[in-house]
């Protein structure tokens, strides 16, 4: 058994990542062809080929991430197929191996994939993501997530505030930061515009350029606005510069943890938190995606088509993959818009895709 897992892994992990670099060359191909329309483009100083090349590198992390259960399961049936092609399977088979041992086999290397899907997504493609963000902003002057950039609230003991940020720099620091300040009945007390903010040391913003206006007894006889401006202004808030990059950037290129503490930052602040809810549980089920395309791959190997081509049946692989992922993003988008709980809809198109594969499994190996 230590000789066929022996062989087996090496052949699937030498598929597996032919495959993964077939496509991670194909995706960076086309990343820097869209890149090229930013260099040399007016408000983009100093954007050259060669940044464009690393900013396009930097991207290579989160294109694995996404594209590593499929590159298993293309890989794992191209490895299945030939060795029944061959008959080294069949050979396998009568010196004792019997399905649920190749299963076990197969599962045992899909843990492997998982783990290193788990780390690519929670820890290499964050990070690296983030950094090609702050790179490419530090040549376009800023990072923004549209023309009204982001938005977040946080709720304090007497009042509640809407901050809206307009972009972040390449250093993190803010630009266009508008602080709307709230009383328990709903009331405005206070309108803070600055033109730009750090993150201080403690629980604090720095605000630099600020332009803040007070109602003073909005609803008595008195009521007045009293306008100043100051060169700097220090804000007490729980807000932290993960939670401000988080509401910038985009959900899916954040890890677990800071899926998981924005998310509960929305719910303490009576925000709807759904699509960061089921971010968080595909966070969690993709990785185990690696464990379904493995099973998905065994019944290639009890196929007989000793004269024929393997090209249908890795075809076949790309298809299922493709299929996996469209489906997997079409019941992300239908679960946001039904109100499904986030976990079945990140967990939905896992558990149909292991049903065919053990349904599979189970009508062409252990009833045939």
């Amino acid at each position: 058994m230590k000789t066929l897992r022996k062989l087996l892994y090496q052949e699937v992990f030498i598929a597996v990542a032919a495959v993964t670099a077939a496509f991670v060359g194909l995706f960076y191909f086309f990343d820097f062809v869209d890149e090229l329309q930013s260099v040399g483009r007016s408000g983009v100083f100093g954007y050259s080929v060669a940044k464009a090349l690393v900013y396009v590198a930097l991207m290579v992390p989160s294109h694995v991430y996404e594209l590593l259960p499929i590159a298993v399961l293309i890989g794992t049936i191209f490895v299945m197929a030939r060795l029944a092609q061959s008959s080294e399977f069949t050979i396998l088979r009568t010196s004792g191996l019997g399905p649920w041992q190749a299963l076990r086999a197969l599962l045992s290397l899909g843990m492997v994939f998982v783990a290193l899907t788990f780390a690519l997504g929670d820890y290499a493609a964050p990070l690296a993501d983030k950094t090609a963000q702050l790179l490419k902003a530090r040549f376009q002057g800023h990072l923004t997530v549209g023309k009204t950039g982001a938005w977040i609230k946080e709720r304090q003991t007497y009042s509640s505030f809407s901050i809206n940020v307009g972009a972040l720099d390449s250093d993190a620091g803010m630009r266009g930061v508008r602080i709307f300040e709230l009383d328990n009945q709903g009331r405005i007390v206070s309108i803070t515009e600055a033109g730009s903010g750090t993150f201080g040391p403690g629980e604090s913003w720095l605000l630099k350029d600020v332009s803040r206006t007070e109602y003073m007894d909005p609803n008595g006889p008195t009521a007045r606005a009293n306008i100043t401006h100051q060169d700097s202004f220090t804000w007490l808030n729980k807000v932290s510069a993960e939670m401000v990059s988080a509401a910038v950037l985009r959900p899916d290129r954040m890890g677990t943890i800071d899926l998981f503490q924005y998310m509960r930052h929305l719910q303490a602040n009576g925000q709807s938190a759904q699509k960061y809810e089921i971010q968080f549980w595909k966070k969690v089920f993709y990785p185990l995606s690696c464990l379904v395309m493995v099973m998905l791959a065994l019944p290639f190997a009890y196929l007989h088509f000793r004269s024929g081509s393997i090209t249908p049946m890795v075809f076949g692989g790309v298809m299922a993959g493709i299929s996996f992922v469209l489906l997997n993003n079409v019941v992300g988008d239908v679960g946001y818009l039904q109100g499904w709980q986030p976990w079945f809809t990140a967990a939905l198109p896992g558990l149909i895709y292991s049903l065919a594969s053990l349904s599979a499994f189970g009508w062409l190996v252990i009833r045939r």
